[in-house]
């Protein structure tokens, strides 16, 4: 690789982590190409970008990002494989689904939303995190609850009160 297609790379690399809140790193080394390509496929149904990358490139995009990667640039020794999506838990749910099968991907650290986590027992951790539009809809379902219940309490409060008042009226 020359020098103007290394300096190209990285600047692919740093505006792909700038433009990404989402950055998982992964060890895909031991894996055939069917399970490769498998992993990759499953990747593109998580709507999760996997691609792998030079340690040294991505090093170099990650110091020249305005971003703080905090201690992921220590880790990038070995293969690594980047995995950026937009939905923050997808790449460990990914990671987690194909290793039911496998012993691999490994996960090595992951960037998301300014929060560092390093090494492969943080996976449970990542997998549990919400997405944006799951604590949406708990917002929405929060906010709701208390009109249904004010709401149902008006209408059965209306009911046994024409039910006392049509027993007064009796009487």
């Amino acid at each position: 690789m020359t020098r103007e297609q290394k300096s190209q790379v990285i600047d692919d690399l740093t505006s792909q982590l700038a433009d990404s809140n989402t950055i998982y790193l992964a060890d895909i080394s031991g894996l055939d190409a069917s399970n490769t390509s498998k992993l990759r496929r499953a990747c593109f149904k998580a709507n999760v970008k996997l691609a792998v990358v030079k340690n040294t490139l991505l090093s170099k995009a990650m110091e020249k990002s305005d971003k703080d990667f905090g201690d992921l640039p220590e880790i990038l020794k070995g293969n690594t494989s980047l995995m950026i999506s937009e939905i923050s838990n997808a790449p460990a749910k990914v990671i987690k689904n194909f290793r039911k099968k496998s012993d691999k991907p490994l996960l090595k650290g992951a960037y998301i939303e300014e929060s560092i986590y390093v090494g492969d027992d943080q996976l449970d951790t990542l997998v549990n995190i919400k997405s944006k539009e799951e604590l949406i809809g708990e917002v929405i379902t929060l906010l709701q609850s208390p009109a249904k219940n004010v709401i149902s309490a008006l209408q059965s409060g209306g009911n046994t009160l024409s039910g006392i008042l049509k027993t007064l009226s009796e009487k």
